[in-house]
């Protein structure tokens, strides 16, 4: 009896060992998260700059320089108004821009109309535009 067959201290150690915590984190199931992600971003963000889709004329004219961000004014090929992404009504128009603006008729104002809209349309907001009181109004073309 004094040789024992189940060898008390070794088995201790044997069972310590096999069941030790691993140290090592594996990132492989991160990166390929985080490279999904970008190239969801890349596609997602040049989709986010306007809302309202139209097709603008061209022109060769020079851009204007900038100070401050603009307001922009959408008109569809339908003739529907829109601020940013939001459609409003012409008789609504001035008041919103001016709640928006806060009473400063120095805003710049960028009005972008769809080629296929009739002159007069376009003539008609800018004119409620001016007649509200802002004179930096500004019509959006594609360059060339």
């Amino acid at each position: 009896m004094g040789a024992s067959v189940t060898g008390g201290g070794q088995q201790g150690r044997g069972r310590r060992g096999r069941y030790r915590p691993m140290a090592e984190i594996n990132v492989t199931p991160f990166v390929d998260v985080m490279l999904v992600l970008l190239v969801v971003f890349m596609v997602a963000a040049p989709l986010l700059s306007a809302g309202v889709q139209v097709d603008l004329p061209n022109a060769q004219a020079k851009p204007l320089p900038q100070d401050s961000k603009p307001l922009e004014i959408t008109i569809n090929h339908e003739g529907a108004i829109f601020i940013v992404e939001t459609e409003i009504g012409l008789n609504e128009l001035v008041p919103r821009l001016t709640a928006i603006a806060g009473n400063n008729k120095e805003t710049r104002i960028y009005v972008r109309g769809d080629t296929t809209l009739d002159y007069g349309q376009v003539m008609k907001v800018i004119g409620a535009i001016n007649a509200g009181g802002f004179t930096r109004v500004a019509l959006l073309v594609e360059q060339n």
